[in-house]
């Protein structure tokens, strides 16, 4: 039995600003660049609560760790 739970990180490799639409991206397994598609969409349509939630997201989900 699989136990490994899927966890939400901020991407090191897919970043434009903070990483949050490629780890969104690899959560989901769809292409980031449809997650920032989403995002400006989103952006446009209601520009404070959308800059607010991606600010919150950007202090709440941690950041990808690299095994080297």
């Amino acid at each position: 039995m699989n136990t490994s739970t899927k966890r939400l990180y901020r991407s090191n490799n897919n970043r434009m600003i903070a990483g949050i639409c490629g780890g969104f991206g690899s959560y989901f397994n769809i292409d980031p660049s449809i997650v920032r598609l989403i995002a400006v969409v989103g952006f446009f349509v209601t520009a404070s609560v959308f800059f607010w939630a991606y600010l919150i997201l950007w202090i709440v989900i941690p950041e990808e760790t690299t095994i080297l």
